[in-house]
């Protein structure tokens, strides 16, 4: 009889290490996670994984060209006309789509696919601002609370609550008037009010991993807290900052979209899709393409991103009805 074959030293935590990972939100990844292996050669393969399940999402693949043709054409296409969005062509008032004017032109003669272009090019600002900003700031908070607990758990949570009684949307609106309407206000104003429930429950999540191992070590080692917040808690989130990011940008397109056609965002002379879909309402019958075009355009963008969330969502939890079919 063959003897037995030894045991190698410290064989059942590799294989331990070698189990695939779930993540805080479902998501698996299959590489070893092995404790001699570099970090960033971790972080690149578990890159290179979600990278590959985003690829076999076909609408994601599609909703990114859509999200992407968009920005280049907020960015590049004022090069393909000879006006800007406030320029005035007093021979051609109110016409509809030619070769001149390829969007056609509105009451006061401006030349509505440069208005477009800008309109589009100031909403994906704000909504880009606002996304990273809030995600920002939710991130810090909601991990600070949960890391110290106590006291300044008890102040930022607070601080939460009673911001989420306040009428956001009145303060926005008397901003707005007081401002004028401008963009950098809006901007302030929305990330100011914007951040409260994602913080909410970054804390919630925070509060069990800040208990894993790693953590208490890093704490016994001496490491700051913000570093590893920043490094260590954070991280685990990956999958809830990302989709909430691209989630953000719809959500504050929409936001931005509502207040402007209420006449509470950006006003002329500057413009937005949601100005220029106000400003269109009010002659749809006789002049339909001053609101669709721009509501075309929204569409667009709030789909694609819609797509883009939906694709990361699976990439990071592949449990997921189309993820795991992938």
């Amino acid at each position: 009889m063959m003897p037995p074959e030894p045991t190698r030293p410290g064989a059942g935590a590799h294989d331990a290490a070698s189990v695939p990972l779930m993540g805080e939100t479902g998501g698996v990844f299959e590489e070893s996670d092995h404790p001699s292996a570099p970090i960033a050669l971790r972080r690149s393969g578990r890159t290179k994984i979600l990278a590959k399940r985003f690829a076999r999402n076909r609408p994601a693949l599609v909703g990114s060209a859509i999200f992407v043709l968009l920005v280049l054409f907020s960015l590049f296409g004022g090069m393909f006309t000879e006006y800007s969005y406030t320029d005035t062509d007093f021979a051609a008032i109110g016409y509809p789509p030619s070769p001149e004017h390829w969007f056609g032109t509105n009451d006061a003669g401006n030349d509505l696919y440069a208005q477009v272009v800008h309109g589009l090019q100031r909403s994906l600002t704000i909504a880009v601002a606002v996304s990273v900003g809030t995600a920002v700031i939710a991130a810090l908070l909601g991990g600070l609370s949960a890391y110290f607990g106590g006291t300044t758990q008890r102040v930022i949570l607070g601080t939460i609550y009673i911001l989420l009684v306040v009428p956001s949307f009145l303060i926005l609106a008397l901003v707005s008037n007081k401002t004028g309407g401008d963009w950098r206000w809006l901007i302030v104003v929305l990330v100011a009010f914007g951040w409260m429930m994602l913080a909410r429950v970054i804390h919630s999540m925070a509060l069990s991993i800040k208990e894993r191992d790693y953590v208490t070590a890093a704490r016994y080692l001496g490491v700051p807290a913000i570093v590893i917040i920043v490094r260590h808690i954070l991280p685990n989130m990956a999958s809830l900052l990302v989709i909430n990011l691209a989630l953000g940008v719809v959500a504050t397109v929409l936001t931005e979209t509502g207040l402007s056609f209420l006449g509470f965002g950006v006003k002329i002379p500057d413009v937005s899709l949601g100005a220029l879909l106000q400003a269109g309402t009010g002659s749809l019958e006789a002049s339909p393409w001053l609101f669709w075009f721009p509501a075309g355009a929204l569409a667009l963008l709030t789909i694609s991103m819609a797509l883009v969330a939906d694709g990361l969502r699976d990439a990071f939890d592949p449990t997921s009805t189309r993820g795991g079919a992938s």
